[in-house]
């Protein structure tokens, strides 16, 4: 599987990109807030499918307008993780979702966090270049949290809703455990080929 372009191309903070990405992470406590607290359902989908949209975008205009930044490489994934961190709370709390499927995609994140936190000691860098099975992934689960939101209500549309976002949640998660083999392999091919950073050698 090929990985998709990730150089850095512009060492401007102030882009589209990175302004989605900045908005998909205000839009996270505000999730949590609209679920929770007035079990505001309807706006909490409009916020998941804003998140949605906006992570398919800011890739998308990044790439297209050289417009890939070492901001936005950080901001990009980590608004994606809160999002689904957050989302798979609301959703454990309301009981739409089960607690072994919460296990599962924060136990990855977590793998993948040590991993990243290896990576950064060992040779000094920062992230991996995203797989595009990563990004399918996420859509998956950003696309299938609101239609189990939806399906969490009674009649005939919420149960063709909790069908089809369970089959989106189910195929998002097996992608999602793919993509981390992928990054432990790229990850192992990194710590293999960099050499190892020093007290005197710079970081970045």
């Amino acid at each position: 599987m090929e990985v998709q372009e990730t150089e850095v191309q512009t060492d401007r903070v102030l882009t589209v990109p990175n302004l989605l990405s900045f908005l998909r992470l205000l839009g996270v406590p505000l999730f949590l807030w609209l679920i929770l607290v007035p079990k505001a359902d309807g706006w909490a989908i409009v916020v998941l499918i804003f998140a949605g949209v906006s992570d398919y975008l800011d890739g998308k205009i990044a790439r297209r307008w050289n417009q890939i930044s070492r901001v936005g490489q950080i901001l990009d994934p980590l608004a994606d993780r809160l999002y689904i961190l957050a989302t798979l709370v609301g959703l454990l709390i309301r009981g739409i979702i089960p607690w072994w499927l919460v296990a599962v995609l924060v136990g990855r994140d977590v793998v993948m966090g040590i991993v990243l936190f290896v990576i950064k000691r060992r040779t000094g860098l920062t992230g991996l270049p995203v797989h595009f099975i990563g990004k399918a992934a996420t859509f998956c689960l950003l696309y299938a949290f609101p239609l189990m939101l939806l399906g969490a209500g009674t009649g005939p549309l919420a149960d063709v809703c909790r069908v089809r976002g369970w089959a989106f949640a189910l195929w998002g998660t097996g992608l999602y455990l793919w993509a981390a083999v992928l990054y432990l392999e790229q990850a192992a091919r990194i710590l293999k080929s960099q050499p190892k950073v020093t007290a005197a050698t710079p970081t970045g």
